[in-house]
């Protein structure tokens, strides 16, 4: 069975980038047929908040990404810490002592030398003695032994992938404060819960390597991989820096659709063009991560505005229905008015605004050109109940009245009912509005 994972850190919200990685995830398993895990990967207890946890959690809900179970890496540290003795035990991890200030200077060395800045493996040549000396003065951290062999595997975006682990400083894995880092934490996980597939960012390639190998050392078989591009802003400029503004919950919160977020990233970079589309089980039937490219994708939020615009107003009532009942407007008004006005929605909210018109009415505006027009023509504007033809009939009997024809007709008399200056097709509106009628005396003076 495919199973696949997102396993974002709880160190803040998430973003559109990585809303990729999880996207992808979930539409290979659900294509599939497969299970789709959100693994919280918690091990740094510093900087993890639950705060973090519970807006991964609303925003996979509010976008529809559902998740067949949930685990988190603070409940496996037994599993890491068994997997590490299995390493010791096999000579595959090892304990090392040099400080930060150490390492920086054997790199500077190095690149003096020409020589690329991977670590000197010089904690293997210690000897017993000289290993109790140092961990009487502070504990290890600890270095995964890498094979310095070629790592190879086919990668689902990239193609074929060859990385030579001697080019490779071997990883550090356990921290000397005993925090277990990424490389190992997931490398674990991906073992012993058999994930089958993982997309990921191309800045974990190297991460890879290392981790196949650390598969292979725990008697496990490696994943099918799959490296996508990163993400940039529109002018190529890196999305890191934008990252915290481009937040889901911020973008939640300037109305964008979440189907406008998902139909963006589920063909952003791909040989596909970008289409609203109306679930995101409609993505998962026909994603194929293979159809993605290997350059670096330009990201523009500006295109969130008009895909969410498209969806609203391709939006059928059904669908909207529960969301129009969780703001109390329900039954046939609500059929109604969402027919009234969907199509030039571009925010869901602004179903709000019209209808705070259509019960409550609005202040007329009025250019001072338009006085006397508009005073006339409140004067005779028909009695309830009114109807969708009452539209044609108020601004037909005007045009014969006062010669007035086109937006010089109709921009006035709009903007005296809904104070705005375009919306919906008036005849339906007009159906609907229960308001008290402006009256003259309601036109804003100088």
């Amino acid at each position: 069975m495919t199973l696949t994972r997102f396993a974002p850190s709880p160190t803040g919200r998430l973003h559109l980038g990585n809303l990729r990685a999880a996207l992808f995830n979930w539409a290979i398993a659900r294509r599939a047929g497969g299970r789709f895990v959100l693994r919280i990967d918690d091990t740094d207890a510093a900087r993890s908040q639950e705060r973090f946890v519970e807006a991964i959690r609303e925003d996979l809900d509010w976008l529809g990404l559902t998740r067949d179970a949930e685990v988190r890496q603070s409940d496996r540290l037994a599993a890491y810490a068994a997997a590490a003795e299995r390493l010791k035990a096999d000579g595959r991890l090892y304990p090392c002592w040099e400080t930060p200030d150490d390492l920086a200077l054997k790199r500077r060395v190095q690149l003096s030398r020409g020589l690329p800045p991977v670590y000197d493996r010089a904690a293997l040549a210690l000897s017993e003695d000289q290993k109790a000396a140092l961990a009487a003065e502070r504990p290890p951290h600890w270095r995964f032994k890498l094979d310095q062999e070629r790592v190879e595997w086919r990668d689902g975006i990239l193609g074929p992938v060859s990385i030579d682990a001697a080019s490779v400083s071997d990883p550090v894995l356990i921290r000397e404060d005993g925090q277990v880092l990424y490389t190992f934490a997931s490398s674990v996980d991906d073992a012993e819960m058999g994930i089958t597939d993982v997309v990921r960012g191309a800045d974990h390639v190297t991460n890879t390597a290392a981790q196949v190998q650390i598969m292979r050392a725990l008697g496990a078989g490696a994943p099918r991989f799959a490296h996508h591009s990163l993400l940039t802003g529109p002018e190529g400029d890196a999305f890191s820096k934008r990252a915290e503004a481009l937040s889901l919950g911020a973008l939640r919160a300037e109305g964008y659709e979440p189907m406008a977020l998902l139909s963006l990233i589920a063909r952003l970079g791909s040989a596909d063009p970008v289409e609203p589309r109306r679930s995101p089980e409609e993505i998962a039937e026909g994603f194929d991560v293979a159809r993605f490219g290997t350059a670096p994708t330009r990201l523009d939020p500006a295109d969130l505005g008009p895909l969410t615009e498209k969806i609203l107003h391709a939006m059928s009532f059904a669908q909207a229905a529960p969301r129009l009942a969780a703001r109390g407007l329900e039954g046939p008004r609500a059929e109604a008015i969402w027919a009234a006005v969907h199509a030039n929605l571009t925010r869901f909210d602004e179903i709000d605004e019209w209808r705070a018109i259509l019960d409550r009415g609005a202040t007329p505006v009025v250019a001072p050109e338009d006085r006397e027009f508009v005073a006339r023509a409140l004067a005779v504007l028909p009695p309830r109940p009114w109807s969708e033809a009452t539209w044609g009939e108020w601004t037909g009997a005007l045009k014969a009245e006062t010669g007035r024809k086109g937006r010089a007709l109709f921009l006035p008399l709009r903007r005296a009912l809904t104070g705005r200056d375009r919306g919906p097709e008036m005849g339906p509106l007009m159906a609907l509005m229960s308001a008290p009628a402006p009256q003259p005396a309601d036109i804003p003076a100088d």
